[in-house]
């Protein structure tokens, strides 16, 4: 069921309805509403894989009362290691079996030796790679003494299945989420206008600018071969605005739809490429998974203390299980390398703090200085997608090197100027609300109501004469 789709523009309200107008005097028929409607959103993709979910949301929670039983370290560790073990076992199971297995027939055809490997046509189930992250955080914190074990069945299994952020996140904790699952909701009128605005937005990033931008990024992609360098930059400045679109786009979406139901869930985007250096991207990118592999790697590895060689070490294992946790595939592999080595120099010359507020606060326009350093960022930025897009290293390589050949000062070959106008269109309204939750959280307050209004109708104008190229939202691979 996607969020873009007529099957979730029905389901939607109806359980709005049940939430607010049935059950809204009894918490726990709500949370038991919504763990219900999760079940039967996540069933709609492959009811067999459901199953799955509800076998990680039993063995977490059944562990978090074992850990908290338990009368010794020793006894909480067995049953942490046993919760990791069987999640990420699952986990890599699923995702990484095959990429394994051919992995190592080809590292052992390069020494001259031939072995057949079994490898099976699995099916990745949606979302598993951030339910899994939502169990693991559960059981960690309660390890770390962070938060104690959830009695209630139902309110951790919303906590793990909650359906706006169940297939692409955002990657949620227990600390900030549970609390609210556990305590009683009122409707609010402003909270629920809010979510309606958020969702409005990010449809309009899914539907008008990702999809959009995804038809020439597909045949461009498809076809580098035949193309100039210069094409090869517009097809890789398109992929750029079409993964930032679908991926932001579906975390808007997830946000508003939580906020319906009186729930705010963390943050997922906060305009990355306005980012002065890569050290600022990546505390505006993805901000769920960052801070969680942050939070329960890079720090426990010793974070920045130590000496330059660890600060190496660790930064290098941070973005290459970033790459891996991605996709099984050498190319995601290549993208978290490339950015490790893009952020290294900030982390030896200790600079990766130096942007933390928000670019020209105050201000209608950047510094000429400010301007080339978020140029300098979005360029690296786009050359580590051409990787992140890519189906083989070999062919990324060749996307790249076409792009800095002598067919650069050409004219592009597909050049679609209406996609470029929206996507500018697109680029402003983000710049004018850089400094909110999301573009147009507080935009044209001030103006009158008709103008606010007319703004909102044409953006639904222009989602629904741009609906007719759906496509799946990327991160639902991941």
């Amino acid at each position: 069921m996607l969020f873009n789709s007529i099957s979730f523009a029905l389901f939607l309200p109806i359980v709005f309805f049940l939430y607010w107008f049935v059950t809204q005097k009894n918490l726990r028929n709500q949370n038991l509403l919504l763990l219900v409607s999760s079940y039967f959103f996540y069933a709609c993709w492959d009811w067999r894989f459901l199953f799955l979910l509800i076998f990680s949301t039993v063995l977490d929670y059944y562990t978090g009362l074992k850990m908290s039983e338990a009368q010794s370290r020793g006894a909480k560790k067995f049953w942490l290691w046993l919760s990791v073990s069987i999640n990420l076992g699952f986990l890599g199971f699923f995702k990484y079996y095959n990429f394994f297995a051919e992995s190592f027939a080809e590292a052992v055809a390069n020494l001259g030796f031939h072995v057949d490997t079994w490898t099976l046509k699995i099916i990745l189930p949606v979302g598993i790679s951030f339910y899994t992250f939502h169990g693991l955080s559960y059981v960690i914190d309660i390890y770390n003494n962070k938060i104690k074990a959830e009695k209630s069945f139902i309110d951790y299994s919303v906590f793990v299945s909650f359906f706006p952020l169940l297939v692409a996140g955002p990657i949620e904790r227990a600390t900030h989420l549970l609390p609210q699952i556990q305590k009683p909701r009122i409707f609010d009128y402003a909270q629920a206008v809010d979510g309606l605005k958020q969702i409005l937005w990010g449809l309009f990033k899914k539907i008008v600018i990702a999809d959009q931008c995804a038809k020439y990024v597909n045949l461009i992609f498809n076809h580098s071969g035949e193309y100039s360098g210069s094409t090869l930059w517009v097809g890789a400045v398109l992929f750029a605005f079409q993964i930032y679109g679908d991926f932001s786009g579906y975390s808007d979406i997830a946000l508003g739809t939580a906020r319906l139901f009186g729930i705010d869930l963390l943050r997922n985007f906060a305009f990355p490429y306005f980012s002065r250096d890569i050290a600022e991207f990546w505390r505006r990118w993805h901000i769920s998974l960052s801070t969680w592999f942050r939070d329960y790697l890079y720090i426990p590895l010793g974070g920045s203390r130590g000496d330059t060689t660890t600060k190496v070490r660790n930064t290098f294992i941070i973005f290459l299980v970033s790459g891996f946790w991605h996709g099984a595939n050498w190319t995601f592999i290549i993208w978290g390398l490339l950015n490790a080595l893009y952020i290294m120099p900030s982390i030896l010359f200790n600079t990766h703090r130096n942007n933390l507020d928000i670019v020209a606060t105050g201000r209608v326009f950047p510094t000429v200085k400010e301007l080339l350093s978020m140029l300098v960022t979005f360029t690296l930025t786009v050359l580590a997608w051409v990787f992140f897009r890519s189906e083989t290293v070999s062919g990324a390589f060749h996307f790249v090197g076409t792009m800095f050949s002598g067919s650069l000062f050409t004219l592009p070959e597909v050049f679609p100027k209406l996609q470029i106008l929206l996507v500018l269109f697109f680029l402003a309204i983000e710049w004018m609300g850089r400094q909110q939750q999301y573009a147009i959280a507080t935009l044209g307050l001030q103006k009158p109501k008709a103008v606010r209004y007319a703004f909102y109708y044409m953006l639904i104008l222009m989602i629904v004469v741009f609906n007719g190229n759906s496509q799946q939202f990327i991160y639902f691979q991941f």
